[in-house]
């Protein structure tokens, strides 16, 4: 039996690739798209790519009453995304997303509506499966290099910084790795944030250039050595195998996971 998946974002180029997944999965099938324009219409009035007679709504819940999704795919922005998450979980939609820039707050939220409604969400600030292991590994290195910085790299159109991956990546280490001062005691700024971001002493550094699509780098120095933990997405469909894993996964549970690394196996 098919998955029958709603793709919010179809326009961008996550959501170029994602509809070329689904299209490629048997047990897949794109059934609505919510779009912040362009309501009533089909994929393929909208799209050049794709020729595909998939109803388009601007309203998510008109979209997710009317078509009864298994599956929310989210590959919007903050704003958006949280509030299309929030209503999936209301009306027992299960939300796979890759919107990263999601506050705290705004996590416990969709975490305590998934409770309520025993409905299964899976989160994830990066779908590539190179990028989860390489927070992995610098979480077991920061025990024992406790000095690291990262720095993170993307193309000048993404919006919220430092990235959802950087901060996942520091909230790991933080596991390993207790608040530690870094540098000399004396250290001082002739300019503004030339040091970077601080989070318990750990410097985060957001770079954004057009020709970049997605990299990051954890640098750990110790005594006469430095360890460096590097991963690079070359193209989005890097991220495609990590969506479509949490897409099969999410029908399995009923809870709120935030991480792919949550449903991977490391034994």
């Amino acid at each position: 039996m098919s998955i029958n998946v709603v793709l919010a974002g179809p326009r961008g180029r996550m959501g170029t690739e994602a509809i070329k997944m689904i299209e490629e999965k048997e047990d897949l099938k794109l059934v609505a798209c919510i779009d912040r324009k362009n309501d009533g219409m089909k994929l393929k009035d909208i799209h050049d790519s794709f020729d595909l007679d998939i109803p388009v709504y601007e309203n998510p819940v008109q979209c997710l009453e009317e078509v009864q999704p298994d599956v929310l795919l989210d590959l919007t922005v903050p704003a958006s995304g949280f509030e299309n998450t929030l209503v999936a979980l209301q009306h027992h939609v299960r939300p796979v997303v890759g919107t990263s820039g999601f506050t705290n707050e705004q996590l416990q939220r969709l975490n305590e509506v998934a409770k309520e409604n025993k409905t299964g969400c899976i989160i994830a600030p990066n779908f590539a499966l190179g990028a989860v292991l390489m927070m992995q590994f610098s979480k077991i290195a920061a025990k024992y290099f406790p000095n690291v910085e990262i720095i993170e790299k993307h193309h000048d159109q993404k919006i919220d910084a430092p990235s959802g991956s950087l901060m996942k990546t520091v909230d790991l280490i933080k596991e390993s790795r207790k608040k530690t001062a870094q540098g000399h005691p004396d250290e001082y700024e002739t300019i503004e944030g030339a040091r970077g971001g601080d989070i318990d002493g750990l410097k985060v550094h957001s770079v954004r250039l057009p020709g970049l699509m997605a990299q990051q780098e954890v640098i750990f120095g110790g005594t006469s050595q430095l360890l460096t933990i590097k991963h690079d997405s070359f193209h989005r469909d890097s991220f495609m195998e990590g969506i479509y894993m949490a897409i099969r996964n999410v029908m399995e549970v009923d809870s709120f996971i935030y991480g792919l690394e949550n449903i991977l196996e490391f034994d």
